[in-house]
């Protein structure tokens, strides 16, 4: 089931993409896009989670719309907790 989480960063939309990009590289995922939006997966258990991003002044949206075996909440509490 898709779902959308919403964080406020700080910083420049460049470093959160770099931040972003890293995480996931070293998640074994990928990304796609540059630092306004674009679109990734992330491996987890015997599946993966997929979605797309969008930055519009400070804000970071992600738009989840394949969850895996991992529930929405968890997904978007998982990257919130890892955005500054």
């Amino acid at each position: 089931m898709p779902c959308t989480c919403n964080q406020n960063f700080t910083g420049s939309a460049s470093d959160l993409y770099n931040e972003i990009a890293t995480q996931i590289h070293q998640n074994s995922g990928t990304i796609t896009g540059d630092a306004g939006s674009g679109s990734f997966t992330v491996p987890v258990l015997f599946s993966h989670i997929e979605g797309t991003y969008t930055v519009a002044g400070q804000q970071l949206t992600i738009q989840v719309t394949k969850t895996g075996p991992v529930g929405c909440n968890a997904i978007c509490n998982y990257l919130t907790s890892h955005i500054h």
